[in-house]
């Protein structure tokens, strides 16, 4: 049984992709975390798995696709929480996040046949996607989180464990401007490179755009840590 696992936060101006702001206004960045996190949530859908997950900070809105079951990201550090994302699985489990709206399903296809582990490493560090035929929180738990080590230190713990790692293609998430442009490159076609293209047609970046409907920050606290780095 395949688990897929998204680890997100909920699209809300200022709560998400603050790196992006400027050039883009807070509800611009979110606009762009929310089309980034449809076109990952629609290639999860594409893929083939037996259980899909989003956990989830905040609440879900009309971007969450059908066949997905919603859970809560816990409280505590980033750490903590992929851990504990982990820790509501049993069998084959794949984490990504949602800053990489290039991901396909061939890319999230895995088979532990002749391993026990997949490691995605982004290019900022960080990892993009974790694959554990056993899920161990505790193979998470204290690696530091938003360091350029985030992903070495990762990959030593899996291999550490006595693991068999397999190494996914090294992919560039969605952190900056910069980085928001060289990734819609990528996917022309998809939401997130139309929502970033709308701004400039629209009349610059300072102008929403056509899909810019994300919410109004709440006043309550909320994390904003980058889903894995």
């Amino acid at each position: 049984m395949t688990t897929l696992l998204v680890i997100a936060k909920e699209p809300v101006p200022g709560r998400v992709k603050t790196r992006l702001t400027p050039p883009f206004t807070p509800e611009q960045a979110a606009a762009l975390a929310e089309a980034s996190l449809t076109d990952t949530l629609h290639t999860v859908a594409a893929t083939p798995a037996d259980r899909r997950v989003l956990v989830l900070a905040g609440e879900p809105g009309p971007w969450l696709p059908p066949g997905f079951d919603v859970v809560r990201q816990c409280a505590g550090g980033l750490d903590e929480r992929l851990a504990d994302a982990f820790a509501h699985c049993t069998g084959p489990t794949l984490l990504l996040g949602m800053d990489t709206p290039q991901v396909t399903p061939e890319l999230l296809t895995v088979d532990f046949a002749d391993c026990e582990a997949y490691f995605g490493p982004a290019e900022d560090g960080g990892f993009w996607a974790l694959g554990l035929a056993e899920p161990d929180p505790g193979l998470l738990r204290g690696v530091p989180m938003s360091t350029p080590t985030t992903g070495a230190v990762q990959r030593g713990r899996l291999m550490a464990a006595g693991l068999r790692v397999r190494d996914l293609p090294r992919l560039r998430d969605v952190d900056t401007a910069e980085d928001a442009e060289a990734v819609a490159e990528l996917v022309p076609r998809g939401t997130f490179a139309a929502q970033l293209a709308s701004f400039s047609a629209g009349g610059g970046r300072n102008d929403l755009g056509a899909r810019g409907t994300a919410r109004p920050a709440p006043t309550h606290p909320h994390p904003t840590t980058n889903p894995i780095r």
